[in-house]
């Protein structure tokens, strides 16, 4: 029984303004709420059009613990649709990604439906007439759901009901405009494949993570510490390998972090890197700030290269590092496993060296083989078997709290403040408490 389902006000009771229950990483019964009222009425990351280039390409995923497929239309267009055959229910298509040709057929009994989702094909449809086929709901085919495509990256609701994609991430989405612009084409394409480890954790606790600026100095202290002491006797103007220039900056001191700013959004968005992030010391590359100026003109296009935010989180799903070309997907599983994607991204027109600092990141940073991710795992783990004890049910986010900052729409604060969690927490709430 969920004791949360009915009872909005004991929901309501689990945020405070400075400190959250722990049931909201830990209760089952919470989490499966989550499925329904807030992933299932927000706006979630499904994928890229690049991933999509030609008609009856299709991709597969979880939004809200259900399974959907993105495919290309024979008009261009892009549509997601719900991955469960009219008939009996099966998964239509089971593999991450393929091509469909014009049909899509269910592998129990061959219904066929066209890439729109309406039914093509019934066998042996002789033996429904008069049984009233025609009005039921498996009439309808493979069910639509609500999509929108923002600069290519496209987003999709399972609610009827809900803001449109614009006014749910705001002014936010300037983010993917930096990140997007950064190509002197103003396109971007996905490239190398993906990269998924489980965290055995609740999904929360990942997404907090990337804006919590206070965590890099303990956590990482083993990992980008060991690079960071590799390197302390090398002359201050020698060339910095690639590995070396992106993990030293992780064991920054505190002053550092919080100098780089925060600013929050409504509905739980935000972003580190106001002023500076830890990619702003990467290496000039001449040639490419040439073709940006010969593209957007030299204002626009030091506005954009100087632009090097650190992660933007578009609640509850998706994080992307626009300085880095890379992003980072959430697909929670249960109350504690949760799939992160890694994704990279080829800047069109830019030099290869954009491509290879990439996936070096991701590699160093954001994949099962990372020794800075790593850290944070076991960071999680330690969360999520440490909220069992029982002395104290609540978690504390009172660092930098201030009360006008409730009903506040759009706020930069300091870096090292707890305000992203606290505005995550307030979208949380206001969500699920509504039946």
């Amino acid at each position: 029984m969920n004791r949360y389902r009915d009872d909005p006000a004991a929901i309501r009771a689990l945020v405070r303004d400075d400190a959250v229950h722990r049931d909201v990483y830990i209760d089952a019964g919470i989490f499966h709420l989550e499925m329904q009222r807030l992933w299932a009425r927000t706006w979630i990351y499904v994928g890229h059009t690049s991933q999509v280039p030609n008609p009856g390409d299709y991709i597969t995923c979880d939004l809200a613990a259900e399974p959907v497929l993105m495919i290309r239309q024979a008009d261009q267009s892009v549509r997601v649709l719900r991955n469960r055959c009219a008939h009996k229910g099966a998964k239509i298509v089971a593999d991450w990604s393929g091509n469909a040709g014009r049909f899509l057929r269910c592998p129990y009994h061959n219904w066929s439906y066209r890439t729109d989702g309406s039914i093509a094909a019934i066998p042996l449809r002789q033996g429904y007439e008069g049984t009233g086929l025609n009005q039921s709901e498996a009439a309808q085919g493979l069910r639509p759901v609500a999509t929108e495509i923002y600069r290519g990256f496209v987003f999709a609701r399972l609610s009827k009901d809900g803001p449109d994609l614009r006014a749910y991430f705001g002014e936010s989405l300037s983010s993917i405009d930096y990140m997007v612009d950064r190509s002197p084409e103003g396109e971007m394409e996905i490239a190398g494949g993906v990269l998924r480890y489980m965290h055995d954790s609740n999904w929360k606790m990942f997404v907090e993570n990337l804006n919590d600026s206070m965590h890099p100095m303990a956590a990482h202290e083993s990992s980008a510490g060991a690079a960071k002491e590799l390197w302390r006797d090398q002359p201050a103007d020698a060339p910095k390998p690639m590995a070396i220039e992106q993990l030293v900056p992780f064991v920054s001191n505190y002053d550092f972090f919080d100098k780089m700013g925060e600013r929050v959004f409504d509905n739980g968005h935000s972003y580190s890197g106001v002023n500076f992030s830890i990619h702003s010391a990467y290496a000039a590359v001449p040639d490419y700030e040439a073709a940006m100026i010969r593209t957007y003109g030299e204002a626009r296009a030091n506005d954009i290269l100087g632009t090097v935010r650190h992660n933007t989180v578009y609640y509850p799903s998706l994080t992307i590092k626009g300085a880095i070309q890379t992003i980072r997907v959430v697909r929670p599983i249960a109350v504690d496993r949760t799939l992160i994607e890694s994704w990279s991204f080829r800047l069109k027109g830019a030099p290869d060296i954009f491509f290879k600092r990439n996936i070096t990141y991701t590699r160093l940073i954001n994949s099962p083989m990372s020794v800075v991710g790593h850290d944070d795992q076991h960071c999680y783990r330690l969360l999520q078997e440490g909220l069992a004890a029982g002395s104290n049910e609540w978690v504390n986010l009172q660092r930098n709290y201030r009360p006008e900052e409730r009903g506040t729409h759009d706020l930069t604060t300091n870096g090292l403040s707890e305000i992203p969690m606290r505005n995550q927490f307030r979208a949380w709430a206001n969500l699920m408490s509504v039946a």
